[in-house]
């Protein structure tokens, strides 16, 4: 098998110079590194209530897709991260089993997915940072002046720590999975005070499927958004520290840590507060203060709040960092500008890369703004469900590729058998399919069914003609380019 450019062993000190004609990225995440970096990208507090607000069903919705999407997806990463050792995760993946570019479409909608939901990570951090400053300065999350700046300092810190390096910005990370651990115990901490002091009006009716489930389903395909991310690391393989040992460790308490989170949130939320006061638009914190305004507890919301402003700090860092090696591969692969697959000469990481994600998260941020005078729960969904379906089609390929893989008649043994492959790859591309599909399903907040689908349809056949234009064109005529060049004779 012919290496991509990145899938050379990094030897590269600390101190040593790297050069732009050999781009070599330095191995500074650890095991712990990535079982924390796993849950800061996985487990995301804030899709929590959006999600309860359905009703206990989502419980069954969320046991589903952690059988059934999520176990497969630790088991696909594990075994395609052992096959395919390298920088890109699931560009190299689907780029290595079904073609070039399939493997460029893959990573390209991981990538454009995430210049969407970097910029909602921003305006998450602004509407929770503005508790910290205490009672009275909730109104700051409406003010766009405020808000805007601020989404924009916290933007410009995280790309100028991820230029440094992971062996700084990592720390970002890490500070994100430890304030993520806290805020949830907090959470489901007050939620066992409420339930033992007051109980709780929840029954086994609540856990029942209704007879109209059509909101509720819309909800399964954001479950799936909500449980991705055991990929992110490997999307960063060249610089994780001995990543054949380190990974499938990190995977599996990484995977079982979030699985436990998300259930356990999701439970307590259902417990504590009744449905109709869990608000999409209130957020975790609102629940917080509601639960603890009912012990005497209310002096607790700040501190909750710092706490939960690090960890939402903390995700914004590890998908930016993560998903903006994409391109950096792809400008090496000459499939997008090459200057796309420039490294820092000081500290080795995709400078260019991180500038231009931030720049076009950046435009998408004036543009949220620009949109949010009307209609914002809509707007929201909208950009949500966009994001779901370019999120789950690199999915597709990865779950794809472990069916591939296992029917091949020279099939050799990697990390698992046959059998298990065969039945994760069906599993997860079968209940990523299932998530894509029910995507198309407005959810409860969008008023116009006919601008919806416009909008889903468009938007998925936009993004993927961005992509074919990518390759093929811009691809071959770089090619063709670089040929010329290489033929013509030298004087």
């Amino acid at each position: 098998m012919e290496k991509t450019p990145l899938a050379n062993e990094v030897t590269a000190t600390p101190s040593a110079p790297v050069t732009q004609e050999a781009p070599h990225l330095r191995r500074v995440l650890g095991r712990w590194d990535l079982v924390l970096l796993f849950v800061v990208a996985v487990f995301n507090l804030n899709v929590v209530p959006s999600i309860a607000a359905n009703g206990g069903v989502t419980v069954w919705l969320w046991i589903i897709s952690l059988a059934l999407f999520f176990w497969p997806q630790g088991i696909a990463v594990v075994e395609l991260a052992h096959r395919y050792p390298g920088e890109g995760g699931v560009y190299l993946w689907a780029k290595e089993v079904f073609g070039d570019f399939h493997g460029f479409l893959s990573g390209w909608c991981y990538w454009t997915n995430n210049m969407m939901y970097v910029p909602t990570i921003m305006l998450y951090f602004v509407g929770v940072f503005v508790f910290v400053l205490g009672a009275g300065h909730e109104s700051l999350a409406e003010n766009k002046s405020f808000t805007l700046t601020a989404s924009l300092i916290l933007l410009l810190l995280l790309v100028v720590l991820n230029i440094v390096g992971l062996g700084i910005g990592k720390w970002v990370n890490n500070l994100g999975a430890i304030g993520t651990f806290v805020a949830a115990t907090v959470l489901i901490g007050l939620g066992i005070v409420i339930w033992l002091r007051f109980g709780t009006s929840v029954t086994a009716a609540d856990f029942r499927i209704s007879a109209s489930p059509g909101f509720v389903l819309n909800s399964f395909g954001v479950i799936c958004f909500g449980l991705v991310g055991l990929e992110l690391a490997s999307v960063m393989g060249d610089e994780i520290e001995s990543p054949q040992k380190t990974l499938p460790g990190a995977v599996a308490w990484g995977g079982l840590l979030s699985g436990l989170l998300y259930v356990g949130a999701t439970l307590t939320l259902l417990i504590a507060v009744t449905k109709s006061d869990i608000s999409v638009l209130q957020g975790i914190v609102q629940a917080v203060g509601h639960m603890a305004s009912r012990v005497g507890a209310g002096w607790i919301v700040a501190p909750f709040a710092f706490l939960l402003s690090i960890s939402i700090a903390g995700i914004g860092s590890a998908w930016l960092g993560g998903s903006a090696r994409i391109p950096f591969v792809a400008g090496l692969d000459s499939y997008m500008p090459a200057f796309l697959g420039k490294i820092h000469p000081k500290y080795a990481t995709p400078y260019a890369a991180l500038i231009v994600h931030a720049a076009v998260s950046l435009v998408l941020v004036v543009i949220n703004f620009s949109l949010s005078g009307a209609g914002v729960q809509e707007t929201f969904q909208k950009l949500l469900s966009l994001a779901v379906v370019l999120q789950l089609i690199p999915f597709l390929y990865m779950f794809g590729a472990l069916m591939k893989i296992a029917s091949s008649d020279s099939f050799v043994k990697g990390r698992y058998g046959k059998t298990t492959l065969i039945l994760a790859g069906f599993s997860g591309f079968t209940t990523t399919g299932l998530g894509i599909a029910l995507a198309f399903f407005p959810a409860q907040q969008i008023k116009s069914l006919l601008s919806y689908e416009i909008w889903m349809f468009g938007g998925t056949l936009l993004f993927i003609g961005l992509a074919a234009f990518f390759f093929f064109i811009y691809g071959r005529r770089r090619a063709a380019r670089k040929l010329a060049a290489a033929s013509a004779p030298v004087l």
